[in-house]
């Protein structure tokens, strides 16, 4: 892909599974008022070339794109199965109604397991009574591959370890999106080898089973080395005004927290 200055990765949410702020949570991140502390449920939007691909269909989905203003998605991208990744899959019919076509959908071997399973109605549909259904084409992806192309474009699949399950991070050209995870094997970070921007899984401070905590994410991140970090799928323990190069909690220099509608140039 040649650069050019519509080439686009925006952060439709940056929230963990319950989003923040947390129904009937009383915390002072719960009860900001700062925008970049409401957070919906992590995905992203990627404009390329002319080609707009969505990574995950999100439990936000809707009102991600209507904020955003996705005009049309060429191809969606799946990180991995989780409710919070998927449940927004309804909402593809919006675009199918627009565009009178199917869209096609990758994901590795767990999530073409689980989505069908999980969505019947869509994947193995009998007749259909009411206002119809996604028209989506579920197509398996080998993460280990080099390169894939998708709608046109060059994508990277980056294998992810996530608990005891394999999840996919992908990178585009010089950025790289990287949630859900606990572990990023060497195969992943040397295909992340020279990437300017990454976008990192880091759900709290304290350790997860599944996620990045904060420690091991700046790990990686050393590792790594790109000029900027924005750390995604943030839980409410991460306060926008307090977390940062000089604030309460200091992040290091090029690492910060990432903010529902953030634009990161490909």
């Amino acid at each position: 892909m040649a650069r050019t200055s519509r080439n686009m990765l925006t952060i439709l949410g940056c929230g963990t599974s319950t989003g923040v702020p947390i129904p009937t949570c009383p915390c002072k991140v719960c009860r900001s008022r700062n925008p970049k502390n409401k957070r919906l449920r992590a995905s992203a939007w990627l404009q390329a070339e002319g080609r707009s691909l969505l990574i995950d269909t999100g439990t936000d989905l809707r009102q991600q794109a209507l904020r955003a203003g996705i005009p049309r998605i060429d191809a969606i991208l799946y990180t991995h199965p989780h409710s919070d990744h998927t449940h927004g899959i309804d909402e593809i019919r919006a675009f199918n109604f627009t565009q009178q076509s199917a869209i096609p959908a990758f994901g590795n071997a767990w999530t073409c397991q689980e989505l069908p399973a999980r969505f019947p109605y869509i994947f193995k549909p009998g007749p259909v009574e009411g206002g119809g259904i996604p028209l989506i084409e579920l197509k398996e992806l080998d993460p280990n591959a080099e390169r894939l192309e998708i709608a046109g474009l060059e994508v990277v699949p980056l294998p992810l370890q996530h608990g005891s399950k394999e999840s996919v991070g992908y990178r585009f050209e010089s950025v790289a999106y990287v949630t859900d995870c606990s572990y990023i094997p060497e195969l992943s970070l040397d295909r992340m080898r020279g990437v300017t921007t990454l976008v990192l899984d880091c759900i709290r401070p304290r350790p997860h089973r599944t996620h990045l905590a904060l420690d091991q994410a700046l790990e990686f991140i050393s590792r790594v080395r790109p000029r900027k970090t924005y750390l995604t799928h943030l839980g409410h323990e991460f306060d926008y005004a307090e977390w940062g190069p000089g604030r309460k909690h200091p992040l290091p220099r090029g690492v910060q927290l990432a903010y529902d509608g953030l634009r990161i140039p490909i």
